[in-house]
């Protein structure tokens, strides 16, 4: 029985200077981990608070150790030298958590070919690239994970209609899950996590609605602890899910959800539904 616990562990965040890879790695560095965070950002944003460094340091408060590796998901060479550097530092990589995503919620016709590429290079492209990366450390590892913050395979033609590209790069990332968890069967586990309601992250106060839409969201800490549940788990007997992070956390023995809620004030069935779940 693997020990529910991420003491020693070694995670790899993609997308970690914010949100919720920051919060996956924060919920880690209390039980004594190791966490590299991979990002580009390295200087605060006027609408995206937080950076690499601002990150570590919140890690190392909670008990952990934080090693920052400033790179573009896009570029090979970027992501091998961090992986590289997660290796000579801690020795291996134990998890890996695909976090980093791109998103532009535009139609066919409104969708720039940049905006395409950048949601495909950055969401499909960079988790397999930094999967493929990480994989012959991982399979080194006692309990490996992947974990890619992606949604289960919805086929309603609905998630598609309303922004076409967006969806396409993100059930790229859930398509790793499926053909991963089968490539790997018994070496590495390897599974997807999604959440029930908007989470209070930037992406959703500057492309769902601003201040109204956090205010209907949870906190990135749900995601965190649903997280660490399925890191924790065997990963024999847990790969190949695609988990929706309330359920998660119940099964965990979280009975009270609503603190997470951002205002605890509102109802459940006031908080503001993620994409991609009927």
């Amino acid at each position: 029985m693997t020990a529910a616990t991420l003491k020693g562990k070694t995670l790899f965040i993609t997308g970690a200077s914010r949100g919720i890879g920051k919060a996956i790695g924060v919920r880690a560095a209390r039980d004594g981990a190791r966490v590299v965070l991979f990002a580009k950002t390295t200087e605060p944003h006027p609408k995206l608070p937080g950076t690499l460094y601002t990150a570590a340091e919140e890690i190392r408060e909670a008990g952990g150790e934080a090693l920052v590796c400033v790179g573009d998901i896009r570029y090979e060479d970027q992501v091998q030298a961090a992986v590289d550097k997660a290796e000579a530092e801690f020795g291996g990589i134990d998890i890996l958590v695909n976090n980093a995503s791109a998103i532009a919620l535009t139609p066919t016709e409104g969708t720039t070919m940049k905006s395409y590429d950048l949601m495909n290079q950055v969401n499909s492209r960079g988790t397999f690239m930094t999967s493929k990366l990480c994989l012959p450390l991982l399979r080194r590892a006692d309990n490996p994970h992947i974990l890619n913050l992606s949604p289960p395979l919805n086929m309603n033609p609905a998630w598609f209609g309303r922004h076409l590209a967006y969806t396409m790069a993100k059930y790229g990332m859930s398509l790793c899950v499926l053909g991963m968890a089968d490539e790997y069967a018994g070496k590495v586990g390897v599974n997807a996590l999604w959440p029930r309601t908007a989470i209070n992250t930037a992406a959703v106060r500057n492309h769902l609605g601003g201040e109204m839409a956090v205010r209907a969201a949870r906190q990135p800490e749900i995601m965190a602890d649903a997280a660490h549940w399925i890191l924790t788990r065997p990963q024999a007997e847990c790969s190949g899910n695609f988990f929706i992070d309330d359920e998660v956390v119940r099964q965990a023995g979280v009975t009270d959800l609503s603190v997470y809620k951002v205002d605890p004030q509102l109802s459940d069935d006031q908080l503001l539904p993620d994409f991609f779940l009927d």
